[in-house]
């Protein structure tokens, strides 16, 4: 059983899949920075509002003025601020996985439409000037 698993451990897609979470997980973190930091405050302009703290009160201790951390002390909220700006950090990765797939595909397709010309054997190039001498004749 050790064996089998260092062998699975050892392999290729294995370690391949490690170093893709690995770069995953900081892409992530890249992409929630640019989401909070660049992007949100520049939505919170234009709709004039914190997206961070936005929520709705689902209990009469919570008053709607307070920032959400000091709201969800005092009772349950529904924050949906927070949500949005979850749902635009996913819109952004997967846009940006999709870009990447694209042009992976095209270098992929690039790469087929031009192959290498293979020469024929010597015994093929062979016959083949013997076949057109004999045409000739």
């Amino acid at each position: 059983m050790l064996k089998e698993f260092k062998e699975f451990a050892l392999r290729g897609n294995v370690m391949d899949l490690a170093v893709g979470v690995i770069i995953g997980g900081a892409f992530g973190t890249i992409v929630n920075s640019i989401v909070n930091d660049l992007i949100m405050p520049l939505v919170g302009i234009a709709f004039q509002a914190d997206f961070s703290n936005l929520y709705v009160p689902l209990s009469s201790k919570v008053a709607s003025g307070l920032p959400l951390a000091e709201a969800k002390k005092l009772g349950p909220v529904f924050a949906w601020g927070n949500f949005v700006t979850v749902v635009l950090n996913f819109v952004i990765l997967a846009f940006i996985i999709f870009l990447m797939v694209k042009g992976m595909n095209s270098l992929k397709k690039k790469e087929e439409k031009s192959p290498t010309p293979v020469e024929p054997p010597a015994d093929v190039k062979l016959l083949t000037e013997i076949r057109d001498l004999l045409k000739s004749k």
